[in-house]
């Protein structure tokens, strides 16, 4: 069995993978070779988290997680395992095309997309700045981690995959003071989110839509794993 080291941003993403309560920021261990790290939000979190998961021995390097819609079809729940993953700058990444055959074939009878994930330095949150990415870089979907580890893997000649369930669509936006209520690790900051939701209460009613789509795509990855094995059939 070949070690697998996944990188996850967000802690309640982990929560798909495993219910195991995982420590955020180290390399974790699980069972059948797979190794975890919880790095929190950004390139240069997962890109640390990518070297740290080689330091403690992997051979294949993943990146699981939720993602925005930049393609108007792609629905709440849906999974994404694209083909390449490309970043601002117009570098591109292919993922490992076997180990896509071997997640695909381990799903069943669910669906698994395969367009281009983009991965930006900060969050889009609006439709408008969707739509422009959409049209500037032809991705399906967008993230802030997967070509950082995807960047590693290459540099280090290692297979790589990046799994993601979108969760907000194209047609979605993510009001500013709310993303600012939240933690690098996903976590809403009770204080903060007071102050948000007091000095903005019209966002009150946009809490269940955004709750909503985040609890379809966990749903969608749980179900994902659950099919393939937390290895995302690496070493089937």
């Amino acid at each position: 069995m070949k070690n697998v080291g996944i990188v996850i941003a967000l802690e309640a993403e982990a929560r798909a993978l495993t219910p195991r309560k995982l420590r955020l920021g180290v390399v974790e261990e699980l069972d059948g070779g797979v190794r975890v790290h919880i790095c929190g939000m950004g390139l240069a979190a997962a890109s640390a988290a990518a070297q740290a998961l080689v330091e403690s021995g992997v051979e294949a390097l993943a990146m699981y997680g939720v993602a925005g819609a930049l393609d108007p079809e792609l629905v709440s729940g849906a999974l994404l395992c694209p083909r390449e993953v490309l970043d601002q700058n117009g570098e591109r990444y292919a993922t490992d095309a076997g180990w896509r055959r071997r997640l695909g074939a381990g799903l069943g009878n669910l669906v698994l997309r395969d367009e281009a994930l983009l991965t930006v330095s900060a969050p889009l949150l609006t439709p408008q700045s969707k739509a422009d990415a959409r049209r500037d870089y032809k991705a399906a979907a967008v993230d802030m981690e997967s070509a950082a580890v995807a960047d590693v893997a290459r540099a280090l000649g290692l297979p790589f995959l990046a799994l993601r369930a979108i969760a907000d669509s194209a047609q979605d936006s993510i009001p500013l003071p709310l993303a600012g209520a939240i933690d690098s690790w996903g976590r809403a900051q009770a204080l903060n989110m007071a102050a948000a939701l007091l000095l903005h209460p019209t966002l009150i009613p946009r809490l269940p839509h955004l709750a909503a789509t985040m609890n379809r795509a966990s749903a969608a990855l749980r179900r994902a794993t659950q099919a393939a094995g937390m290895g995302l059939a690496f070493d089937h």
